[in-house]
């Protein structure tokens, strides 16, 4: 069944050519120029992929998030946020509420289809065989994208998860930001290391005593030190 990516921008030519686009690429596609409209729609639909402008009037894009990710349905869908802004600033802030990327306008068409593949490339990948992560009073449930402190269902962005992940199953070894960065975004990066230090930061806070664990080697990258 095709994924459902659904749009929120106040940009009817954009709507219009992201409907154009992704369809042909083989999605489903419903767009909103307002919030208003949203939540009787996804009482009926599941999407798959939500696309935000930061910048629309009234209810933008950052409140849709948070409302998104108050119900359990889509607590951890993907999130795309658009903003004519290119601050370095506003990915970063768009990143570390927990978006699963950031892109600028004007874009191409082909980048954002890039990115998208990349998104649900990553999440594809999040589902395998060994679905259990379990160290140090931290359990990683891999298929359900939950993680468990204490026995404590702990809410983390997937971002994090991914991070999180990654320095568990590799204990000791430090990754460099550029190699964390390459392990959540791969070649679509467009985002400075910086926006690892941000995600450290939560991450560290959220797992409670268990965030001294994740180490900064300096000048050189995080481990988690067991």
């Amino acid at each position: 069944m095709p994924k459902l990516i659904v749009a929120v921008d106040d940009e009817e030519d954009i709507l219009k050519a992201l409907s154009i686009t992704l369809i042909k690429e083989g999605y489903n596609f419903k767009g909103f120029t307002s919030f208003s409209k949203l939540p009787d729609f996804l009482k009926k639909n599941t999407p798959d992929l939500f696309i935000l402008d930061i910048m629309i009037p009234g209810v933008n894009g950052l409140d849709i998030y948070k409302e998104l990710r108050k119900n359990a349905r889509f607590e951890y869908t993907p999130i795309m946020f658009l903003s004519a802004k290119s601050d370095e600033v506003d990915k970063v802030v768009g990143l570390e509420l927990g978006a699963d990327d950031y892109i600028t306008k004007p874009f191409s068409l082909k980048e954002l289809s890039s990115r998208i593949k990349g998104i649900f490339r990553r999440i594809g990948n999040v589902d395998q065989k060994n679905d259990k992560t379990v160290v140090k009073g931290i359990k990683i449930n891999k298929e359900g994208l939950e993680v468990f402190v204490d026995n404590k269902k702990t809410e983390l962005t997937f971002a994090e998860f991914k991070i999180l992940e990654l320095l568990l199953n590799n204990k000791n070894k430090v990754f460099s930001r550029d190699e964390i960065l390459d392990h959540l975004w791969g070649d679509n990066k467009l985002v400075t290391d910086r926006t690892v230090d941000f995600h450290i930061k939560n991450l560290r806070e959220k797992i409670g005593k268990y965030g001294d664990k994740i180490k900064n080697a300096r000048g050189v990258g995080y481990k988690f030190e067991d």
